[in-house]
């Protein structure tokens, strides 16, 4: 592997960072009665059990629907592509469910980066901002959180890297940065990853 290559093992949110962001999670909380502004999973934790099932099943069911209308995000490929061919490892850590990952990626191309074990969702790992899923992989690859970068669009992507001491990459096609003391690196086109990994 070229000695130019600052980080060796890349984590990537899903929806919104790989993927064109198509959650309208307002909508989806209003389909699920749960407060505008509270987190769907930790909400959906608190209910009593029957009723927490229910609304599990309910958000599966919606969540579905988004994943197979996926369309991966602009240079995702050409970028998964690049970090692979340095040598790089690359791997999926989502609040999502894991089988819903699978058809996500697969409607938008990009399965073939990301073998099934390193699609990581929340059934294997504590979900965002708490950093098991990172420090599962980083285990599962015996390497170091100094070689390795969290990528995502969110507040919880980042928090996460934080807690697992991996370096933190903020992608927002808006060009809006809310958490700039989370955030190692700032973007707004995936293409930039090739550049920041050339050091």
């Amino acid at each position: 592997m070229s000695k130019a290559v600052r980080y060796r093992h890349w984590i990537f949110d899903m929806d919104g960072t790989l993927t064109v962001a198509a959650h309208d999670f307002d909508a989806i909380r209003k389909e699920l009665n749960i407060a505008i502004g509270t987190p769907i999973l930790e909400a959906i934790n608190s209910m009593p059990p029957a009723l927490a099932k229910q609304t599990n099943e309910k958000l599966h069911q919606l969540e579905l629907d988004i994943a197979a209308q996926s369309v991966a995000q602009p240079d995702a490929e050409a970028m998964l592509a690049n970090l692979e061919a340095q040598g790089c490892q690359l791997a999926i850590l989502t609040r999502n469910a894991e089988d819903i990952a699978q058809v996500t990626l697969e409607a938008a191309g990009l399965s073939r980066f990301f073998p099934q074990d390193l699609v990581i969702g929340r059934e294997k790992c504590l979900p965002k901002p708490d950093p098991q899923g990172l420090q599962h992989l980083l285990t599962g690859w015996q390497a170091s959180a100094q070689h390795a970068v969290m990528v995502g669009d969110y507040v919880f992507d980042l928090q996460a890297g934080r807690n697992a001491g991996t370096a933190t990459v903020h992608f927002s096609p808006a060009n809006e940065f809310h958490w700039p003391e989370l955030s190692d690196h700032c973007i707004n086109t995936l293409a930039e990853i090739t550049e920041i990994n050339q050091h």
